[in-house]
């Protein structure tokens, strides 16, 4: 799970080869999101000093990528083999996620409310809820859905699918794609998060 970590405007500008004053006028003028302390120190983020050095196309040194550790996303899917086989699938690739698993509906709301993941991969049928329902639950009053969703399936209907957009899933994909096709849209969708 990705812990918070701040890096102080000396740091951000030794990696951006430029002086500390460079970077508090980046913060102050909210080109770099940042933030100041009781004390007056700026501080950023460690996701959000590499979303500005992507932004620019400048390297992400890797004592950087190291603090911001990995990626969490769940996976729910009831047929147990396809799920094991998939997270070792997952685990393999050159995503640098960590893969938490749940295997129903009610599991997979508890998971997600633990972890916060970056991403949640959403079989649409579970023995207690569909991947409907578990996306209405995520976005109950009080609650905001900050992850993407990427529903799996073996197919459904043409209504179900408009459902799903309504409540603002954009992934729909089907198992028989194959994992290779898997793994690009969750690469594409680790991007776009870390883009946003």
């Amino acid at each position: 799970m990705r812990t918070k970590k701040y890096w102080g405007t000396q740091r951000v500008a030794r990696v951006c080869q430029v002086s500390p004053a460079t970077v508090a006028h980046w913060i102050d003028q909210g080109l770099l999101k940042g933030h100041k302390t009781p004390t007056g120190r700026r501080r950023v983020e460690a996701v959000d000093l590499v979303k500005f050095l992507r932004s620019r196309e400048m390297t992400v040194p890797s004592d950087l990528r190291d603090a911001m550790g990995h990626d969490v996303i769940v996976v729910v899917d009831d047929d147990v083999p396809y799920l094991t086989a998939l997270t070792k699938t997952i685990a393999k690739s050159d995503l640098g996620v960590q893969v938490v698993t749940a295997t129903n509906g009610v599991d997979a709301l508890l998971e997600i409310g633990r972890v916060r993941p970056a991403l949640i991969l959403l079989d649409f049928n579970l023995p207690d809820l569909n991947a409907l329902q578990v996306v209405q639950r995520l976005l109950e009053p009080g609650r905001e859905l900050d992850t993407e969703v990427l529903v799996m399936t073996g197919g459904m209907r043409d209504a179900d699918v408009e459902r799903l957009r309504q409540v603002g899933v954009k992934m729909i994909m089907n198992k028989a794609d194959g994992v290779e096709v898997l793994l690009d849209a969750i690469g594409q969708a680790l991007e776009r998060r870390m883009a946003a």
